[in-house]
């Protein structure tokens, strides 16, 4: 860990934890299409995340440890931006929704939800759902 990384708040913490798993998914298939550059160029912005960071990141996303949101609808605004980083590449990989669901229990859905969650992410990011729409859908399967 870097010497500027203590100087960093909860919020930045959380936002690069978030981004480091964003970066995991991509890598899950040991290639980062264009399309999931772009995808990760665009959270990373969003995150306020620099240059140098964003490298480091990507060079070595497992030395940055998930921080689940403690609010719900944060966690299902973070399961939105995965599940768009699975289809980032035109195709959702085995693999792909693997880490996808292990990321769920990361993000403290209940280890019994997790299968229906990610496959209900999975989905209705396949039909273009918008994040109002994906967090209504999400809260109803997991409430089951």
């Amino acid at each position: 860990m870097a010497l500027s990384d203590y100087n960093l708040s909860g919020e930045q913490k959380r936002n690069i934890a978030h981004f480091a798993s964003i970066v995991r998914l991509a890598q899950a298939d040991d290639i980062i299409t264009k399309e999931e550059e772009k995808l990760l160029k665009r959270v990373a912005n969003r995150f306020h995340i620099l240059e140098e960071k964003y490298n480091e990141i990507l060079n070595s996303p497992e030395d940055f440890p998930m921080h689940a949101p403690h609010n719900y609808d944060e966690r299902i605004e973070h399961l939105f931006d995965l599940a768009k980083m699975v289809f980032a590449d035109g195709e959702a990989k085995g693999e792909e929704a693997n880490v996808l669901r292990k990321i769920c229990i990361g993000l403290g859905f209940p280890i019994d939800n997790v299968e229906k969650v990610a496959d209900e992410a999975i989905h209705l990011i396949l039909n273009d759902n918008d994040l109002e729409e994906f967090t209504k859908a999400i809260k109803q399967v997991n409430k089951s």
